[in-house]
């Protein structure tokens, strides 16, 4: 299993995986061009895509879907919750293109389980298996539980929020009040502190590589993330680079990781 991010951030989110036989991307945040642009850096066209899934409505996870879509003629994964502000967004896309889960589904050799996750629109993060392999990708929540938790545990590798600084959020002069309150509340996004806490249980049950992101461009850097999180793990004995690798997702393309 390849998995490779190609965009990570409010300006768009976009993760591309793949098995022997099976290319999917997750998202497709960014313009069908740059999404172009970016797989052929690995060496993959779109129309090797097998499906595009889709986490939530929001326009910087699906920007450059429906171009995407209509030219490669790519089926489009989402829960039947999440069509209903995806559907009228979309307006070049193929109706027998989009395809509607509400439980664990496949993509070839791809296993795929669904979780819902607390945002403000009808959100999922996602847990793939090839074998003993378990990626999963969790953003865009206010919150952690149980259930997500119970979802995601035993991943070797995980995208995970780490939105915002709590003190950089409260100082943003940018940002009117509501949209502090949104971020930070529980249908929000995630802080470095409680990605901290939920990176401490993921590493607990077994997780050897963590991601970071959707980092703010205004409310978080990607040294403070990694910096921090990885202090707030070691209050709590588990050394970066010894117990978990830490990396931090971007704009830009970076790390390829590779499960055997």
């Amino acid at each position: 299993m390849r998995v490779f991010n190609l965009s990570s951030g409010s300006d768009g989110n976009a993760t591309y995986l793949e098995t022997e036989s099976t290319k999917i991307l997750i998202d497709d945040g960014i313009s069908c061009a740059e999404t172009l642009k970016r797989l052929s850096l690995i060496g993959v066209k779109g129309e090797d895509i097998d499906a595009v899934i889709i986490t939530h409505s929001h326009s910087d996870h699906m920007k450059g879907l429906d171009v995407f879509s209509k030219k490669f003629h790519t089926p489009i994964y989402a829960h039947n919750d999440v069509w209903k502000g995806l559907y009228p967004k979309l307006t070049r896309a193929s109706e027998e293109n989009m395809r509607i889960f509400t439980d664990n589904f496949q993509i070839g050799e791809l296993e795929i389980a669904p979780v819902e996750i607390p945002h403000d629109v009808k959100c999922f993060g996602f847990s793939f298996y090839e074998g003993d392999k378990k990626v999963s990708v969790l953003t865009d929540l206010g919150h952690t539980n149980d259930k997500i938790f119970n979802s995601v545990k035993g991943s070797q590798l995980i995208y995970l929020e780490a939105n915002h600084d709590l003190s950089m959020l409260r100082a943003c002069e940018k940002y009117p009040l509501s949209l502090k309150m949104r971020i930070a509340g529980k249908n929000g996004h995630l802080s470095n502190d409680a990605s901290a806490d939920f990176a401490k249980k993921l590493v607990e049950s077994g997780t050897r590589q963590i991601v970071l992101s959707h980092l703010s461009k205004e409310n978080n850097t990607p040294d403070l993330a990694y910096t921090y999180i990885s202090s707030k793990l070691k209050d709590n004995g588990i050394i970066e680079g010894t117990h978990v690798k830490i990396d931090v997702a971007s704009t830009i393309p970076t790390r390829i990781f590779r499960l055997k």
